[in-house]
Protein backbone atom coordinates (compact mmCIF):
# COMPACT_ATOMS: atom_id res chain seq x y z
CA UNK A 1 0.00 0.00 0.00
CA UNK A 2 2.81 2.41 0.94
CA UNK A 3 4.52 1.63 -2.36
CA UNK A 4 1.33 2.41 -4.28
CA UNK A 5 0.88 5.66 -2.40
CA UNK A 6 4.49 6.61 -3.12
CA UNK A 7 4.01 5.87 -6.80
CA UNK A 8 0.77 7.85 -6.88
CA UNK A 9 2.43 10.79 -5.17
CA UNK A 10 5.32 10.57 -7.62
CA UNK A 11 2.93 10.57 -10.58
CA UNK A 12 1.09 13.62 -9.25
CA UNK A 13 4.35 15.46 -8.71
CA UNK A 14 5.50 14.49 -12.19
CA UNK A 15 2.32 15.85 -13.77
CA UNK A 16 2.55 19.02 -11.68
CA UNK A 17 6.15 19.50 -12.82
CA UNK A 18 5.20 19.12 -16.50
CA UNK A 19 2.32 21.60 -16.15
CA UNK A 20 4.53 24.10 -14.31
CA UNK A 21 7.36 23.72 -16.81
CA UNK A 22 5.08 24.27 -19.80
CA UNK A 23 3.37 27.27 -18.20
CA UNK A 24 6.69 28.80 -17.20
CA UNK A 25 8.12 28.18 -20.67
CA UNK A 26 5.29 30.12 -22.30
CA UNK A 27 5.31 32.86 -19.65
CA UNK A 28 9.03 33.47 -20.20
CA UNK A 29 8.43 34.99 -23.65
CA UNK A 30 7.07 38.39 -24.68
CA UNK A 31 3.59 37.97 -26.15
CA UNK A 32 2.28 40.10 -29.01
CA UNK A 33 0.20 42.91 -27.50
CA UNK A 34 -3.56 43.14 -28.04
CA UNK A 35 -6.63 44.55 -26.33
CA UNK A 36 -9.73 42.46 -25.66
CA UNK A 37 -12.97 44.16 -26.74
CA UNK A 38 -15.30 41.31 -25.76
CA UNK A 39 -14.99 37.78 -24.43
CA UNK A 40 -17.38 34.85 -24.11
CA UNK A 41 -16.24 31.34 -23.16
CA UNK A 42 -13.48 30.39 -25.64
CA UNK A 43 -14.24 33.28 -28.04
CA UNK A 44 -12.87 36.84 -28.08
CA UNK A 45 -12.82 39.95 -30.20
CA UNK A 46 -9.43 41.70 -30.09
CA UNK A 47 -7.65 44.69 -31.52
CA UNK A 48 -4.02 44.15 -32.52
CA UNK A 49 -1.62 47.02 -33.26
CA UNK A 50 0.85 46.81 -36.15
CA UNK A 51 3.30 44.00 -35.51
CA UNK A 52 6.78 43.72 -37.00
CA UNK A 53 7.38 40.10 -37.99
CA UNK A 54 10.11 38.03 -39.58
CA UNK A 55 8.56 35.50 -41.94
CA UNK A 56 9.14 32.79 -44.50
CA UNK A 57 6.82 30.95 -46.87
CA UNK A 58 6.57 27.32 -47.91
CA UNK A 59 5.41 25.24 -50.85
CA UNK A 60 1.80 24.12 -50.15
CA UNK A 61 2.66 20.60 -51.36
CA UNK A 62 4.93 20.18 -48.33
CA UNK A 63 3.49 19.44 -44.89
CA UNK A 64 6.78 20.04 -43.09
CA UNK A 65 6.90 23.08 -40.83
CA UNK A 66 10.19 22.32 -39.07
CA UNK A 67 12.25 23.64 -41.97
CA UNK A 68 10.56 27.02 -41.77
CA UNK A 69 10.88 27.14 -38.01
CA UNK A 70 14.63 26.58 -38.23
CA UNK A 71 15.00 29.30 -40.89
CA UNK A 72 13.36 31.80 -38.55
CA UNK A 73 15.19 30.45 -35.53
CA UNK A 74 18.53 30.98 -37.26
CA UNK A 75 17.52 34.61 -37.82
CA UNK A 76 16.82 35.24 -34.12
CA UNK A 77 19.94 33.23 -33.22
CA UNK A 78 22.10 35.80 -35.03
CA UNK A 79 21.91 34.95 -38.75
CA UNK A 80 21.08 38.55 -39.62
CA UNK A 81 22.91 41.64 -40.85
CA UNK A 82 23.84 42.72 -37.30
CA UNK A 83 24.70 39.21 -36.03
CA UNK A 84 22.24 40.14 -33.28
CA UNK A 85 20.52 37.70 -30.96
CA UNK A 86 16.78 38.38 -30.94
CA UNK A 87 14.53 37.03 -28.19
CA UNK A 88 11.86 34.50 -29.05
CA UNK A 89 8.26 35.70 -28.64
CA UNK A 90 4.76 34.23 -28.72
CA UNK A 91 2.74 33.38 -30.62
CA UNK A 92 4.05 31.95 -33.87
CA UNK A 93 1.52 33.12 -36.49
CA UNK A 94 0.69 31.01 -39.54
CA UNK A 95 -0.79 33.31 -42.19
CA UNK A 96 -1.78 33.01 -45.86
CA UNK A 97 0.97 33.74 -48.39
CA UNK A 98 1.12 37.25 -49.87
CA UNK A 99 2.80 39.04 -52.75
CA UNK A 100 5.18 40.68 -50.26
CA UNK A 101 6.54 37.47 -48.79
CA UNK A 102 9.65 35.63 -49.81
CA UNK A 103 8.46 32.71 -51.88
CA UNK A 104 5.26 34.62 -52.70
CA UNK A 105 2.42 32.51 -53.94
CA UNK A 106 3.83 29.33 -52.41
CA UNK A 107 1.35 28.90 -49.56
CA UNK A 108 1.07 29.84 -45.91
CA UNK A 109 3.77 31.74 -44.06
CA UNK A 110 5.30 31.20 -40.66
CA UNK A 111 5.85 34.44 -38.74
CA UNK A 112 7.87 35.22 -35.61
CA UNK A 113 6.85 38.49 -33.95
CA UNK A 114 9.85 40.78 -33.43
CA UNK A 115 10.17 41.90 -29.76
CA UNK A 116 8.91 45.45 -29.19
CA UNK A 117 12.29 46.82 -28.13
CA UNK A 118 14.00 45.40 -31.21
CA UNK A 119 11.23 46.60 -33.54
CA UNK A 120 11.45 50.15 -32.15
CA UNK A 121 15.25 50.20 -32.45
CA UNK A 122 15.13 48.76 -35.97
CA UNK A 123 15.14 45.01 -36.54
CA UNK A 124 18.25 43.73 -38.35
CA UNK A 125 17.81 42.57 -41.93
CA UNK A 126 17.82 38.79 -42.50
CA UNK A 127 20.73 37.21 -44.35
CA UNK A 128 18.69 34.38 -45.88
CA UNK A 129 16.96 35.31 -49.14
CA UNK A 130 13.77 33.44 -48.25
CA UNK A 131 13.40 35.16 -44.86
CA UNK A 132 12.02 38.71 -44.78
CA UNK A 133 10.91 41.42 -42.38
CA UNK A 134 7.41 42.75 -42.88
CA UNK A 135 4.55 44.33 -40.96
CA UNK A 136 1.28 42.70 -39.99
CA UNK A 137 -1.24 45.56 -40.17
CA UNK A 138 -3.27 46.74 -37.19
CA UNK A 139 -6.49 44.76 -37.23
CA UNK A 140 -9.57 43.65 -35.33
CA UNK A 141 -10.00 39.89 -35.12
CA UNK A 142 -12.45 37.31 -33.83
CA UNK A 143 -10.64 34.48 -32.03
CA UNK A 144 -11.37 30.96 -30.82
CA UNK A 145 -8.93 29.34 -28.40
CA UNK A 146 -8.29 25.59 -28.15
CA UNK A 147 -5.72 23.03 -27.03
CA UNK A 148 -4.11 20.08 -28.80
CA UNK A 149 -1.29 19.50 -31.27
CA UNK A 150 -1.19 21.15 -34.68
CA UNK A 151 -3.93 19.43 -36.66
CA UNK A 152 -5.51 20.76 -39.89
CA UNK A 153 -8.75 18.85 -39.24
CA UNK A 154 -9.07 20.31 -35.74
CA UNK A 155 -8.26 23.80 -36.99
CA UNK A 156 -10.94 23.47 -39.67
CA UNK A 157 -13.45 22.39 -37.01
CA UNK A 158 -12.56 25.35 -34.78
CA UNK A 159 -12.79 27.75 -37.72
CA UNK A 160 -16.34 26.50 -38.37
CA UNK A 161 -17.19 27.08 -34.70
CA UNK A 162 -15.70 30.58 -34.87
CA UNK A 163 -17.62 31.48 -38.02
CA UNK A 164 -20.85 30.28 -36.39
CA UNK A 165 -20.15 32.46 -33.33
CA UNK A 166 -19.32 35.42 -35.57
CA UNK A 167 -22.68 35.03 -37.28
CA UNK A 168 -24.45 35.05 -33.91
CA UNK A 169 -22.52 38.17 -32.88
CA UNK A 170 -23.11 39.83 -36.26
CA UNK A 171 -19.39 40.12 -36.99
CA UNK A 172 -18.39 40.40 -40.65
CA UNK A 173 -15.16 38.81 -41.86
CA UNK A 174 -12.66 41.25 -43.37
CA UNK A 175 -9.84 38.90 -44.36
CA UNK A 176 -8.53 35.36 -44.46
CA UNK A 177 -8.31 33.24 -41.30
CA UNK A 178 -4.94 32.51 -39.72
CA UNK A 179 -3.65 30.57 -36.72
CA UNK A 180 -1.49 31.22 -33.66
CA UNK A 181 0.57 28.79 -31.58
CA UNK A 182 1.92 29.75 -28.17
CA UNK A 183 3.91 26.74 -26.97
CA UNK A 184 7.14 24.93 -27.84
CA UNK A 185 6.77 21.55 -29.60
CA UNK A 186 7.57 19.49 -26.50
CA UNK A 187 4.47 20.82 -24.68
CA UNK A 188 1.84 18.06 -24.27
CA UNK A 189 -1.20 18.63 -26.51
CA UNK A 190 -3.74 19.18 -23.70
CA UNK A 191 -1.58 21.98 -22.25
CA UNK A 192 -1.04 23.87 -25.49
CA UNK A 193 -2.63 27.19 -26.31
CA UNK A 194 -3.68 27.49 -29.96
CA UNK A 195 -5.98 29.95 -31.70
CA UNK A 196 -7.79 30.47 -34.98
CA UNK A 197 -8.26 34.14 -35.84
CA UNK A 198 -10.41 35.86 -38.46
CA UNK A 199 -10.05 39.59 -39.27
CA UNK A 200 -13.40 41.39 -38.86
CA UNK A 201 -14.78 44.75 -39.85
CA UNK A 202 -14.66 47.51 -37.23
Amino acid sequence: MKMRLALSAGAVLGIAFVVAACTTSRAGYETAAYSVLSSKDKFEVRDYPELKVVSTAMDPASKERDGRFMKLFRYIDGENAASQKVAMTTPVFMTPGSSQAAGAGTGEKMNFVVPTEVAVAGAPAPKAEDVILETMPAQRVAVVRFSGSSNPALEKEKLAELRSWMEQEKLTAAGEPFTAYYDPPWTPGPLRRNEVLVPVKK
